[in-house]
């Protein structure tokens, strides 16, 4: 099941002599992640690369800034994708130590920075919601509610017309043995709505 982070977590490492500041955070999008890029380089101005990695869906990204092709931004992706994340931005800032490290060395660096990050992260399992719309006779409109609440199901909206029809939204999984459980309650008096 795939995992986001809760909060950023950073990560600090010195490779012959070059120093690799690592941070990974939630991030939903490519401008949101632009922006943080963009703020590390007013933050520090005298590092040499600030390369990133972005997994989040359409919009995943892979930026070696500079790095020889290949070395920083792709293996970086990698380890988000090896540990099943989405909507994640990892970068690491480097501030270049006057020696070189070759592009294996690069690799383990900037891929290092990351795994170092991300083992101080809090990671969330990301549940799929499904909304549905159901009508109910007023005679039925509290057992909706209660059994909505009892399933931990989020009542959005309830609009009172002949019928009471409920919006509500629950985890995917869930769905389904919520609808038969609400449609036994319900003796067949519960009408299923297709979502606008």
């Amino acid at each position: 099941m795939p995992q986001t982070l809760h909060a950023p977590a950073h990560s600090e490492l010195i490779i012959k002599k070059s120093r690799f500041i690592g941070c990974v955070q939630p991030m939903s999008d490519r401008a949101s992640a632009q922006a943080v890029v963009d703020a590390l380089w007013r933050e520090h101005p005298g590092a040499a690369h600030v390369c990133w990695a972005l997994l989040a869906g359409g919009q995943s990204a892979a930026v070696d800034d500079g790095e020889p092709s290949g070395t920083a931004g792709r293996p970086m992706l990698d380890v988000l994708r090896h540990q099943d994340l989405e909507g994640v931005l990892a970068t690491v800032v480097r501030y270049f130590g006057g020696v070189k490290l070759g592009a294996g060395g690069l690799v383990r660096a900037y891929t290092d920075s990351v795994a170092q990050a991300l083992l101080h992260a809090e990671k969330v399992a990301i549940q799929r919601m499904q909304t549905l719309h159901c009508t109910a006779p007023y005679a039925l409109e509290g057992v909706v509610r209660r059994m909505s609440e009892a399933a931990g199901v989020q009542l959005l909206e309830v609009e009172h017309a002949s019928l009471v029809t409920f919006k509500l939204q629950l985890p995917e999984a869930a769905a389904t043995s919520f609808i038969h459980d609400l449609n036994e309650s319900g003796q067949g008096r519960i009408g299923w709505l297709k979502p606008d």
